[in-house]
């Protein structure tokens, strides 16, 4: 295949070392090679994890590792990251996903064969202990008109295994920060400037979703980040007033109920057994 691809992972010091070199080996493995992988340590890290990327920058001269001075968060640490890739398809990864081994392939051939999508993701298979054991599946809309009309109610791409133009979201004004959002609301700033979507129906990544995955997004802090994403919605024109109160409503219940519940939710509502 032609296309060439950056791959861009953060990585910040609660992370386990294991689960970094597992992340990291499944983008070596791909049967699409990347030329260029930026690691970005987000602040000073564990002896650990310092000795994994050792391990690693040793074996892939591929390897590009920036560290950052202090812990930014998610957004900004991938916003320098990106200013870093070479290549204009950049491959997101979280540093303790695993990605399948047809995963970048097949996205690079989405790609080749469709010169007007600028973002493309896929179903992610949620896991707790291994990934023999799928919990559930975060099935997306496949086309872009779909993709849009569910982007007015929820994110409308698997973060974890996307894969987009750089120029495009360069364009869109790169990630900012916004609390646990800042994938969304880049989404949502790409697909109004006219950015194509689509999503591969198929999955290409295992995501770890234990009960820590569902307690991020809980309390006030996160409902009112939220709040203020559909807000952003609304006044821009991408959604009306009652999509807003109502999407507004759903997320501010869903993050105040326990925990426990919540989780339930998820797996009834947000995610496919």
């Amino acid at each position: 295949m032609s296309l060439k691809y950056s791959v861009l992972m953060s990585v910040y010091y609660k992370e386990k070392p294991d689960n970094l070199r597992t992340a990291m080996d499944s983008i070596w493995n791909q049967t699409a090679a990347t030329d260029d992988f930026v690691l970005v340590c987000d602040g000073p890290l564990t002896k650990d994890l310092d000795e994994v990327i050792a391990e690693m920058s040793e074996q892939h001269r591929e390897l590009n590792v920036v560290r950052l001075s202090k812990n930014l968060g998610l957004g900004r640490a991938l916003d320098h990251g990106l200013k870093k890739c070479r290549n204009n398809l950049v491959a997101r990864m979280d540093s303790d996903d695993i990605s399948r081994k047809d995963r970048c392939e097949k996205q690079l051939r989405v790609f080749e064969n469709h010169p007007d999508v600028s973002i493309c993701s896929g179903t992610v298979e949620e896991f707790s202990e291994t990934i023999q054991k799928i919990s559930a599946r975060r099935i997306l809309p496949e086309k872009n008109a779909a993709i849009r009309e569910f982007a007015g109610r929820r994110n409308p791409f698997n973060h974890p295994c996307v894969m987009y133009k750089k120029s495009a979201v360069e364009q869109a004004g790169g990630y900012r920060d916004f609390y646990l959002l800042e994938d969304y609301y880049l989404w949502i700033r790409m697909l109004q400037m006219g950015c194509v979507g689509y999503n591969i129906p198929e999955p290409l990544l295992w995501m770890r979703a234990g009960s820590g995955m569902y307690k991020r997004r809980s309390g006030w802090k996160y409902a009112k980040s939220q709040i203020r994403l559909f807000r952003y919605m609304r006044d821009i024109g991408f959604i009306g007033n009652a999509v807003f109160v109502k999407s507004a409503l759903q997320r501010v219940i869903v993050s105040i109920v326990p925990n426990r519940m919540r989780k339930l939710i998820f797996r009834i509502f947000l995610r496919k057994e």
